[in-house]
């Protein structure tokens, strides 16, 4: 634990002109006396680490020097790849790998750009999950992420819901890859033994249903080459897959210029372009028939309300029937 504080301490001073001990109790997350401390013993093993005195002093290298400790460890140097995603890297308990990775990289770094990283950070920040949402990490996300990283089989408790009724289900499964849409974590996996062609075997799994999961020692392998598990391929197949097979039921709706481009911003962009693409000829008031798929009639009560005057529901009758009933009850409060 101390040696990897005191090789965190060298990269941070070679990485700036100099750093109070405050500063540096800070980044270590340690007291200054301890600060103090590993100073002296830097020094003693050899690295010249000076202490400037008085209120504007603080600690520095002298003599040009550079530690040969910048190499990346592999699992460093995967973490860097996902440093835009702080939030991610966290909640798969891999931020202590990307902040050394970032101190390496700083530490190769010439003066001139060693503050890329924070002027970047300046400039872009990415925040995953949906407005009005606060969001929660899976308990079981870091054991899943470790799996993941060291492609180590996993036997899992997973609770779906069949015919209304939840229940668990075990599975043996090869976690290929992780996938955090709009706060929600998601695993593609290779279910073991499952029947069918291989690409049957894969699955998408949300991470918050599982139960348990318990890493075992055996190892999968991935194939090479171009038939290489694509993960963002596979997901994006997988995602529209599942958006459309949401929209079990269809609606038929007269839409005004307006409720044409009001669409989709109000129902699914998905089954909006669908409609429109194959709506029929404007009629004499320039109002536009269109087949909107939809989730189920209760969700597009809710969604084509918000169009107002700009749509008017043809089929079904009971979805149409609870759109008049609503106009009633407006016209008797507005008058």
């Amino acid at each position: 634990m101390r040696a990897a504080r005191l090789i965190k301490m060298v990269l941070l001073l070679q990485s700036r002109p100099s750093m109070t001990a405050a500063e540096l109790a800070r980044e270590l997350e340690v007291s200054e006396r301890t600060v103090t401390r590993d100073a002296q013993a830097l020094i003693e093993a050899g690295v010249p680490v000076y202490a400037d005195r008085g209120r504007a002093g603080g600690y520095r290298l002298i003599g040009g020097y550079r530690t040969r400790l910048t190499g990346l460890a592999r699992g460093e140097a995967e973490a860097l790849f996902l440093s835009g995603v702080p939030g991610a890297l966290r909640e798969m308990g891999l931020e202590d790998a990307a902040s050394a990775a970032h101190l390496k990289v700083s530490a190769a770094l010439l003066p001139s750009v060693r503050d890329a990283s924070r002027t970047a950070a300046q400039r872009f920040h990415l925040d995953a999950p949906g407005w009005f949402r606060e969001p929660q990490t899976p308990e079981l996300l870091p054991a899943i992420a470790e799996a993941v990283w060291a492609d180590r089989v996993v036997r899992v408790r997973y609770r779906r819901t069949s015919r209304g009724q939840a229940e668990d289900v075990e599975r043996d499964l090869e976690p290929y890859g992780l996938v955090l849409k709009a706060g929600v974590w998601y695993l593609a996996a290779a279910v073991r033994g499952a029947e069918g062609s291989p690409d049957d075997a894969f699955r998408v799994y949300r991470v918050d249903r599982f139960t348990a999961v318990e890493p075992g020692e055996e190892r999968f392998g991935r194939a090479e080459g171009e038939d290489a598990f694509d993960l963002p391929a596979f997901w994006e197949e997988r995602a529209a897959q599942f958006e459309r097979a949401l929209l079990r039921s269809e609606v038929v709706v007269r839409l005004t210029p307006s409720g044409v481009r009001q669409l989709p911003y109000t129902t699914d962009p998905v089954s909006a372009r669908e409609a429109l693409e194959s709506a029929a000829e404007a009629d004499a008031e320039g109002r536009v028939a269109v087949t909107l798929p939809v989730e189920s009639e209760d969700v597009a009560y809710t969604q084509l309300m918000a169009l107002g005057p700009e749509a008017e529901v043809v089929a079904p009758e009971a979805l149409r029937e609870r759109f008049a009933l609503a106009a009633r009850r407006m016209r008797g409060w507005y008058g």
